[in-house]
């Protein structure tokens, strides 16, 4: 999956010149940790709402009202904002994202297009929703869990033997556990019992939470 299909398109963009305090009241509005500032379509850098609230005038000085809103009058994001902002293409895959994020411990990416105009966005929430996705959980169904070693041919096998009993799969995923590969299977029914069994008995080791408790607690 490539980010370009996932980016948000809605994640309201705004000029260096706009006001800090307006900023500050779209993000609380809105829920946002950040903004990012655009100017001539190009991504020129962003704000994020500690920097807003770090600059605004505290209630705590001397100013009376009047200088306070002088001040806030003249505090602009253009005086506030950052311009190390971490930029991918819409190409990118949504794993090299999601990388790229958690190597530069960010809440989000700018996507921007080969000549630099801002185009999208993407964050921790689109990551987890293509997880979700990938891994079919919207669809219900019933997830099976395989411990096998790292040899080739084992999705296939596999899926052939779910075939064969009349089950479709939703989704397949496989982890690293120890030295082992978990295989992740989602399939078409509310009772994997049979499944499972056919599974065991054609030499698969199918695990679950108590196969693995000791380890957590």
């Amino acid at each position: 999956m490539y980010v370009g299909l996932k980016m948000l398109k809605d994640f309201m963009p705004q000029s260096p010149d706009a006001l800090a305090e307006d900023a500050a009241t779209l993000m609380d509005e809105n829920m946002l940790w950040m903004l990012l500032i655009v100017e001539d379509d190009k991504l020129i850098g962003y704000v994020r709402k500690e920097d807003v609230s770090a600059a605004m005038p505290s209630t705590m000085t001397g100013l009376d009202k009047h200088e306070i809103n002088y001040l806030l009058s003249k505090l602009t994001l253009r005086k506030i904002m950052r311009t190390d902002i971490t930029t991918i293409s819409p190409e990118t895959e949504i794993e090299a994202a999601a990388a790229k994020m958690r190597e530069k411990n960010l809440a989000g990416l700018a996507v921007v297009d080969n000549i630099g105009k801002l185009i999208g966005y993407i964050n921790r929430n689109v990551i987890l929703d293509v997880l979700m996705e990938e891994m079919g959980f919207a669809e219900g169904g019933s997830r099976i869990v395989i411990e096998v070693s790292d040899k080739p041919g084992i999705l296939k096998k596999v899926a052939s033997l779910i075939d064969d009993l009349g089950y479709s799969i939703i989704s397949t995923g496989t982890f690293k556990h120890n030295e082992c590969r978990m295989v992740v299977v989602r399939i078409n029914t509310e009772n994997p019992s049979s499944v499972a069994a056919a599974l065991q008995k054609n030499g698969y080791e199918v695990v679950g939470p108590e196969d693995f408790r000791d380890e957590w607690i």
